[in-house]
């Protein structure tokens, strides 16, 4: 098992923003802002383009769900999405509310939360996700 499923089965503590059978999201350990969240397939995938069409769509529509909750957690312009991680072997989507285009610098100093910042972020988020 990865880390990322290891982190989904709660094996791993992690910061839970939203759930359902098939993904999971959490907040990313080093943000580039407050709220910057990741979302996984609860399966093991490395790439995303590996997945079948209509599980990347399902995908998708999760990731959108917790874009919706983080943008009402943490009021925003937009929420940028990013497809990185060559440092996981997990496929993964990175969700950043931003308020400026360099807030998706991911080469900009990354932020330090203490836990309990990062969780009251968490708990924003997931309180909105489960009203959507």
């Amino acid at each position: 098992m990865d880390i990322f499923s290891r982190i989904a089965a709660g094996e791993i503590p992690s910061y839970k923003c939203g759930e359902d059978a098939e993904f999971y999201a959490f907040l990313d350990i080093n943000p580039l802002v407050k709220g910057h969240t990741l979302c996984i397939p609860r399966r093991e995938v490395d790439y995303i383009f590996d997945m079948e069409d209509d599980e990347i769509a399902r995908f998708q529509v999760f990731a959108k769900r917790v874009a919706r909750a983080l943008k009402a957690a943490f009021p925003c312009v937009k929420v940028g999405q990013a497809v990185l991680g060559l440092e996981v072997p997990h496929a993964h989507i990175h969700l950043v509310p931003m308020q400026d285009e360099k807030d998706m610098r991911f080469g900009n100093p990354k932020l330090t939360l203490s836990s309990e910042e990062m969780q009251e972020a968490a708990d924003r988020i997931f309180a909105e996700f489960q009203k959507l």
